[in-house]
Protein backbone atom coordinates (compact mmCIF):
# COMPACT_ATOMS: atom_id res chain seq x y z
CA UNK A 1 0.00 0.00 0.00
CA UNK A 2 1.52 3.22 -0.81
CA UNK A 3 0.82 5.55 2.07
CA UNK A 4 0.98 9.13 2.10
CA UNK A 5 3.95 11.38 2.93
CA UNK A 6 4.55 12.93 6.51
CA UNK A 7 3.07 15.77 5.44
CA UNK A 8 -0.51 13.81 4.78
CA UNK A 9 -2.75 13.09 7.66
CA UNK A 10 -3.12 9.26 8.78
CA UNK A 11 -5.43 7.48 6.61
CA UNK A 12 -8.67 6.90 8.62
CA UNK A 13 -10.12 3.78 9.61
CA UNK A 14 -13.52 4.34 7.43
CA UNK A 15 -11.28 3.83 4.28
CA UNK A 16 -11.00 1.00 2.52
CA UNK A 17 -7.66 1.28 0.16
CA UNK A 18 -6.08 -1.27 -1.91
CA UNK A 19 -2.58 -2.08 -1.90
CA UNK A 20 -1.88 -0.48 -5.08
CA UNK A 21 -3.61 2.62 -4.93
CA UNK A 22 -1.38 5.88 -4.32
CA UNK A 23 -2.18 8.90 -2.66
CA UNK A 24 -0.26 12.31 -2.41
CA UNK A 25 0.78 14.73 0.82
CA UNK A 26 -1.98 16.42 2.13
CA UNK A 27 -4.46 14.60 0.71
CA UNK A 28 -7.85 14.79 3.30
CA UNK A 29 -10.11 11.73 3.56
CA UNK A 30 -13.13 11.86 5.30
CA UNK A 31 -16.20 9.56 5.87
CA UNK A 32 -16.45 6.28 3.82
CA UNK A 33 -14.25 5.61 0.77
CA UNK A 34 -12.90 2.88 -1.12
CA UNK A 35 -10.13 3.43 -2.88
CA UNK A 36 -9.37 0.77 -5.96
CA UNK A 37 -6.51 -0.95 -7.57
CA UNK A 38 -4.24 1.64 -9.24
CA UNK A 39 -6.14 4.23 -8.33
CA UNK A 40 -4.04 8.14 -7.84
CA UNK A 41 -5.14 10.69 -5.70
CA UNK A 42 -2.98 13.82 -5.90
CA UNK A 43 -1.58 16.51 -3.55
CA UNK A 44 -4.48 18.48 -1.78
CA UNK A 45 -7.27 16.47 -3.22
CA UNK A 46 -10.16 16.12 -1.10
CA UNK A 47 -12.33 13.47 -0.37
CA UNK A 48 -15.51 14.25 1.90
CA UNK A 49 -18.05 11.71 2.16
CA UNK A 50 -19.85 13.03 5.10
CA UNK A 51 -21.00 11.34 7.75
CA UNK A 52 -23.67 8.92 5.64
CA UNK A 53 -22.15 9.26 2.49
CA UNK A 54 -19.44 6.91 0.06
CA UNK A 55 -16.92 7.69 -2.23
CA UNK A 56 -15.53 5.25 -4.80
CA UNK A 57 -12.62 5.63 -6.90
CA UNK A 58 -12.13 3.16 -9.36
CA UNK A 59 -9.11 0.84 -10.66
CA UNK A 60 -6.93 3.17 -12.59
CA UNK A 61 -8.99 6.08 -11.88
CA UNK A 62 -7.08 9.43 -11.46
CA UNK A 63 -7.79 12.34 -8.89
CA UNK A 64 -5.30 15.36 -9.50
CA UNK A 65 -4.38 17.93 -7.41
CA UNK A 66 -6.92 20.18 -5.15
CA UNK A 67 -10.07 17.90 -6.69
CA UNK A 68 -13.05 17.78 -4.48
CA UNK A 69 -16.00 14.85 -4.46
CA UNK A 70 -18.77 15.50 -1.86
CA UNK A 71 -21.16 13.16 -1.15
CA UNK A 72 -22.10 9.81 -2.50
CA UNK A 73 -20.26 9.67 -5.83
CA UNK A 74 -18.66 6.64 -8.12
CA UNK A 75 -15.78 7.90 -9.93
CA UNK A 76 -15.62 4.42 -12.42
CA UNK A 77 -12.84 3.27 -13.43
CA UNK A 78 -9.93 4.66 -15.75
CA UNK A 79 -12.00 8.01 -15.31
CA UNK A 80 -10.02 11.54 -14.96
CA UNK A 81 -10.47 14.23 -12.48
CA UNK A 82 -9.23 17.19 -13.64
CA UNK A 83 -7.21 19.76 -11.10
CA UNK A 84 -9.52 22.06 -9.15
CA UNK A 85 -12.79 19.78 -9.84
CA UNK A 86 -15.80 19.68 -8.48
CA UNK A 87 -17.42 16.34 -8.67
CA UNK A 88 -20.91 15.43 -6.50
CA UNK A 89 -22.62 13.44 -9.33
CA UNK A 90 -21.11 10.37 -10.25
CA UNK A 91 -18.45 10.14 -13.26
CA UNK A 92 -18.57 7.11 -16.10
CA UNK A 93 -15.64 4.80 -16.67
CA UNK A 94 -13.14 6.69 -18.80
CA UNK A 95 -14.72 9.86 -18.34
CA UNK A 96 -12.85 13.31 -18.01
CA UNK A 97 -14.37 16.25 -15.52
CA UNK A 98 -13.50 19.68 -14.86
CA UNK A 99 -14.67 22.76 -13.30
CA UNK A 100 -17.01 23.51 -10.79
CA UNK A 101 -19.44 21.85 -10.86
CA UNK A 102 -17.91 19.53 -12.64
CA UNK A 103 -18.98 18.65 -16.29
CA UNK A 104 -17.92 15.83 -18.63
CA UNK A 105 -15.37 17.14 -21.55
CA UNK A 106 -13.92 14.23 -23.19
CA UNK A 107 -12.90 10.25 -22.83
CA UNK A 108 -10.01 8.65 -22.42
CA UNK A 109 -9.20 7.29 -25.62
CA UNK A 110 -5.23 7.17 -26.31
CA UNK A 111 -2.24 9.31 -26.90
CA UNK A 112 -3.01 9.70 -30.55
CA UNK A 113 -6.64 11.03 -30.37
CA UNK A 114 -7.14 12.32 -26.87
CA UNK A 115 -10.38 13.14 -26.67
CA UNK A 116 -10.39 14.13 -30.56
CA UNK A 117 -12.26 12.55 -33.17
CA UNK A 118 -9.35 10.47 -35.68
CA UNK A 119 -11.83 8.94 -38.28
CA UNK A 120 -13.57 11.39 -40.46
CA UNK A 121 -16.36 10.63 -42.50
CA UNK A 122 -15.36 10.11 -46.16
CA UNK A 123 -15.94 13.10 -48.61
CA UNK A 124 -17.82 11.11 -51.28
CA UNK A 125 -20.61 8.82 -50.73
CA UNK A 126 -19.23 5.65 -48.82
CA UNK A 127 -18.00 4.32 -45.24
CA UNK A 128 -14.63 4.44 -43.59
CA UNK A 129 -13.27 1.70 -41.34
CA UNK A 130 -12.71 2.69 -37.73
CA UNK A 131 -10.30 1.39 -34.75
CA UNK A 132 -13.73 0.01 -33.08
CA UNK A 133 -14.44 -3.25 -33.72
CA UNK A 134 -17.56 -3.51 -36.31
CA UNK A 135 -17.70 0.60 -36.17
CA UNK A 136 -17.90 2.30 -39.35
CA UNK A 137 -18.66 5.71 -40.51
CA UNK A 138 -20.72 7.10 -43.19
CA UNK A 139 -21.03 9.54 -45.97
CA UNK A 140 -24.26 9.20 -47.05
CA UNK A 141 -25.44 10.44 -50.32
CA UNK A 142 -26.20 14.03 -50.35
CA UNK A 143 -28.04 16.25 -52.99
CA UNK A 144 -27.67 19.82 -53.01
CA UNK A 145 -31.01 22.08 -54.59
CA UNK A 146 -32.31 25.63 -54.21
CA UNK A 147 -35.64 24.05 -53.58
CA UNK A 148 -34.13 22.34 -50.31
CA UNK A 149 -31.30 19.97 -49.53
CA UNK A 150 -31.77 16.07 -49.59
CA UNK A 151 -29.92 13.18 -47.91
CA UNK A 152 -30.70 9.81 -48.29
CA UNK A 153 -30.07 6.12 -47.11
CA UNK A 154 -31.34 2.99 -48.07
CA UNK A 155 -31.78 0.13 -45.66
CA UNK A 156 -29.54 -3.16 -46.89
CA UNK A 157 -26.98 -1.42 -48.47
CA UNK A 158 -25.94 2.22 -47.66
CA UNK A 159 -27.32 1.52 -43.82
CA UNK A 160 -25.96 -1.99 -43.70
CA UNK A 161 -29.49 -3.71 -41.39
CA UNK A 162 -33.38 -3.45 -41.25
CA UNK A 163 -34.28 -1.11 -39.17
CA UNK A 164 -37.44 -2.70 -37.20
CA UNK A 165 -37.43 0.64 -34.84
CA UNK A 166 -36.26 4.18 -34.71
CA UNK A 167 -35.90 6.79 -31.97
CA UNK A 168 -35.24 10.71 -31.48
CA UNK A 169 -33.41 12.70 -28.73
CA UNK A 170 -33.76 16.31 -28.73
CA UNK A 171 -33.93 18.89 -26.28
CA UNK A 172 -30.52 17.89 -24.20
CA UNK A 173 -28.45 20.24 -22.33
CA UNK A 174 -25.36 20.43 -23.02
CA UNK A 175 -23.52 19.22 -19.97
CA UNK A 176 -25.79 16.10 -20.22
CA UNK A 177 -24.42 12.54 -21.26
CA UNK A 178 -26.79 10.16 -23.48
CA UNK A 179 -26.09 6.17 -23.74
CA UNK A 180 -23.12 4.52 -21.30
CA UNK A 181 -24.65 1.16 -22.52
CA UNK A 182 -24.46 -1.29 -25.22
CA UNK A 183 -26.52 -4.20 -27.12
CA UNK A 184 -26.36 -8.08 -26.88
CA UNK A 185 -27.70 -8.21 -30.20
CA UNK A 186 -29.25 -5.05 -32.02
CA UNK A 187 -27.70 -2.78 -34.53
CA UNK A 188 -27.89 1.23 -34.49
CA UNK A 189 -27.30 3.63 -37.18
CA UNK A 190 -26.89 7.25 -35.61
CA UNK A 191 -27.33 10.44 -37.74
CA UNK A 192 -27.51 13.97 -36.20
CA UNK A 193 -30.44 15.50 -38.22
CA UNK A 194 -29.80 18.56 -36.67
CA UNK A 195 -26.44 20.37 -34.79
CA UNK A 196 -23.77 18.38 -33.53
CA UNK A 197 -23.00 16.17 -31.06
CA UNK A 198 -19.71 13.49 -30.26
CA UNK A 199 -20.40 9.89 -29.77
CA UNK A 200 -17.94 7.83 -28.42
CA UNK A 201 -17.49 4.48 -29.28
CA UNK A 202 -15.53 1.12 -27.33
CA UNK A 203 -15.30 -2.19 -27.96
CA UNK A 204 -13.78 -3.39 -24.86
CA UNK A 205 -9.70 -2.53 -26.00
CA UNK A 206 -9.93 0.39 -28.13
CA UNK A 207 -12.19 3.60 -27.94
CA UNK A 208 -12.52 6.14 -30.62
CA UNK A 209 -14.89 9.54 -30.50
CA UNK A 210 -16.76 10.81 -33.62
CA UNK A 211 -18.19 14.13 -34.69
CA UNK A 212 -21.37 13.93 -36.08
CA UNK A 213 -22.23 17.58 -37.15
CA UNK A 214 -23.63 17.08 -40.42
CA UNK A 215 -27.35 14.77 -41.43
CA UNK A 216 -25.18 13.15 -44.46
CA UNK A 217 -22.92 11.18 -41.87
CA UNK A 218 -24.34 8.21 -39.61
CA UNK A 219 -22.39 6.17 -37.69
CA UNK A 220 -22.94 2.60 -37.22
CA UNK A 221 -22.61 0.98 -34.14
CA UNK A 222 -22.36 -3.47 -33.75
CA UNK A 223 -23.43 -5.36 -31.00
CA UNK A 224 -21.14 -5.51 -28.24
CA UNK A 225 -20.20 -1.99 -28.61
CA UNK A 226 -20.50 0.40 -25.32
CA UNK A 227 -21.78 3.53 -26.76
CA UNK A 228 -21.97 7.16 -25.55
CA UNK A 229 -23.09 10.68 -26.89
CA UNK A 230 -22.94 13.63 -25.12
CA UNK A 231 -21.71 17.50 -26.31
CA UNK A 232 -24.88 17.99 -27.34
CA UNK A 233 -25.31 21.15 -28.63
CA UNK A 234 -28.63 23.33 -28.23
CA UNK A 235 -30.35 22.61 -31.11
CA UNK A 236 -29.18 18.73 -31.80
CA UNK A 237 -31.38 16.54 -32.97
CA UNK A 238 -30.09 12.48 -32.70
CA UNK A 239 -31.86 10.23 -35.28
CA UNK A 240 -31.32 6.18 -34.47
CA UNK A 241 -32.26 3.35 -36.23
CA UNK A 242 -32.32 0.05 -34.39
CA UNK A 243 -32.25 -3.35 -35.87
CA UNK A 244 -34.19 -4.91 -33.32
CA UNK A 245 -37.36 -3.95 -31.31
CA UNK A 246 -37.02 -2.56 -27.46
CA UNK A 247 -36.05 -4.93 -25.05
CA UNK A 248 -34.54 -3.99 -22.02
CA UNK A 249 -32.88 -7.38 -21.52
CA UNK A 250 -31.05 -6.87 -24.16
CA UNK A 251 -29.74 -4.02 -22.67
CA UNK A 252 -26.06 -3.93 -21.36
CA UNK A 253 -25.83 -0.92 -18.43
CA UNK A 254 -22.98 -2.42 -16.26
CA UNK A 255 -19.31 -1.47 -18.17
CA UNK A 256 -18.02 -4.68 -15.90
CA UNK A 257 -20.67 -6.88 -17.12
CA UNK A 258 -19.76 -5.67 -20.96
CA UNK A 259 -15.85 -6.08 -20.70
CA UNK A 260 -16.30 -9.79 -19.41
CA UNK A 261 -18.35 -10.22 -22.57
CA UNK A 262 -15.87 -8.46 -24.80
CA UNK A 263 -13.32 -10.86 -23.24
CA UNK A 264 -15.67 -13.83 -23.96
CA UNK A 265 -15.80 -13.06 -27.17
CA UNK A 266 -12.28 -12.69 -27.81
CA UNK A 267 -11.68 -16.26 -26.39
CA UNK A 268 -14.14 -17.57 -28.47
CA UNK A 269 -12.65 -15.98 -31.51
CA UNK A 270 -8.89 -17.34 -30.93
Amino acid sequence: MTRPSQEASPIPQSVDMADTARIGSGVVLNGRCTLGEHCQIDSGAILEAGSDGHIVIGENAHVQAGAIICGTVTVSANALIQAGAVVSRDVPTHAIVAGNPAQIIGYTLNAENHGQPSTLAPKQSGQANTKVRGVTLHRLPKIIDLRGNLTVGEFGKTIPFDARRYFMVFGVPNAEVRGEHAHRTCHQFLICARGSLAVVADDGQSREEFLLNDPSIGLHLPPLTWGIQYKYSADAVLLVFASEYYDSQEYIRDYSEFIQLCNERSGHAQ
